[in-house]
């Protein structure tokens, strides 16, 4: 079955987001299918943090439609996205520094027992499962996540959206200050991700990044869509005319190629 003839995880159509009179996000629709990764990128103001929070509930958009599995849905809050298994891990993490592993996969949904206390032998199992799953070498269990180093963080943000079953993973800049043996990690685990059926929107300025994990790319340019294109199918300085230029690969000029180039 091709890809025209799926229906979509998540097809987000004709959103538009304005605040006051600067619009950030014009008409774009974009869509995501299971086990694919969508690297969505462009320069800083292009848009895209504003679409991915339009997705995650956090910002209402102004217009437009977000449709999960075919069907028109309403996300307005956090919650909701939640309840449709959309899931974000911002560069931040958003982890409790100072609780460890167990402690934020299940930080505001906490396991309790009959008699109503915490769980922690039962969310300290439940942990165990599904890092073993992600990253077999962590063993870092009883450490606050403070301690540990960041792709080990990345792994622990990436556990929770993961155990509490996403299905569409919105990843903000997840290699961001790694070192080359993190990023790696961390990339192993998209790819996991990805074999295991989740759709990903991979926000990256890293082109590397974008090229070794995207099955797809979709460049934004002040608050537009300028293409969706299959990664196979087009060069990282294709990808850069579009960030820097607004303009589809055809649409660049030697001249304007050369430029970039020389930013480069």
């Amino acid at each position: 079955m091709t890809v025209a003839e799926r229906t979509p995880l998540v097809e987000m159509r004709d959103i538009s987001v304005a605040f006051g009179g600067v619009h950030a996000v014009r008409d774009v629709t974009i869509e995501l299918y299971a086990g694919e990764v969508v690297g969505l990128v462009g320069g800083n103001g292009a848009g895209k943090s504003t679409l991915m929070r339009v997705l995650s509930g956090a910002h209402p958009a102004d217009s437009g439609a977000t449709l999960i599995d075919g069907t028109e849905v309403a996300i307005r809050n956090p919650r909701d996205a939640k309840a449709y298994n959309i899931e974000t891990i911002y560069q931040t993490l958003a982890l409790a520094d100072n609780i460890d592993a167990p402690g934020n996969l299940f930080l505001g949904r906490e396991m309790l027992t009959r008699i109503g206390t915490l769980d922690e032998s039962g969310m300290e199992d439940a942990t165990r499962k599904v890092m073993g799953r992600l990253n077999p070498n962590f063993r870092s269990f009883a450490t606050p996540v403070v301690s540990l180093s960041g792709g080990q963080r990345q792994a622990v943000a990436i556990a929770r959206a993961v155990h509490f079953n996403a299905r569409i993973l919105i990843m903000d800049e997840p290699t961001a200050a790694l070192g080359p043996a993190e990023t790696a990690q961390v990339r192993n685990l998209i790819r996991q991700l990805k074999d295991d059926g989740i759709g990903i929107f991979l926000i990256s300025h890293d082109i590397h990044d974008v090229f070794d994990l995207s099955d797809r790319i979709s460049v934004m340019y002040h608050g537009r869509i300028v293409d969706t294109v299959d990664k196979a199918a087009v060069t990282a300085d294709d990808v850069l005319g579009m960030i820097i230029l607004g303009k589809k690969p055809g649409e660049v000029s030697e001249k304007e190629l050369a430029a970039i180039e020389l930013r480069g």
